[in-house]
């Protein structure tokens, strides 16, 4: 089993909606994934506005997909690169650490992912 940023065993991301490269609901370090989905983060409304205006409009519905558009709150695997541009411009939404992949390390320091860790509850 792959591990996580804090060294233990990956957690689930998110199941509601499904996430991850290979909809697994972790944030696996797929060899097939040229975006590296391994961060877990809980999206806000900046970071979707953010992502949109990158041209990866998370927020709209896809049915042909299957994916109904995310929400703020929402478990979402994001890419490693995606999330350290995030950061760099203010709006880096809070990674949930446990389920956020060891690889994720390759782009972004573990005391930036420490800084924007979900809180529980």
């Amino acid at each position: 089993m792959a591990g996580n940023v804090l060294g233990g065993e990956l957690q689930t991301c998110g199941t509601d909606p499904m996430t991850g490269f290979t909809r697994t609901g972790c944030c696996e370090a797929a060899s097939d994934d040229p975006g590296v989905h391994t961060v877990c983060a809980m999206v806000t409304e900046e970071f979707l506005r953010f992502s949109a205006e990158q041209g990866n409009d998370l927020s709209t519905p896809r049915p042909e997909y299957g994916f109904a558009g995310l929400r703020p709150g929402d478990r979402w695997c994001l890419c490693a690169d995606r999330w350290a541009e995030a950061l760099a411009a203010g709006v880096a939404p809070p990674v949930v650490l446990e389920a956020t992949h060891v690889r994720t390390l390759d782009w972004v320091d573990l005391a930036d992912l420490r800084r924007h860790a979900a809180t529980a509850g």
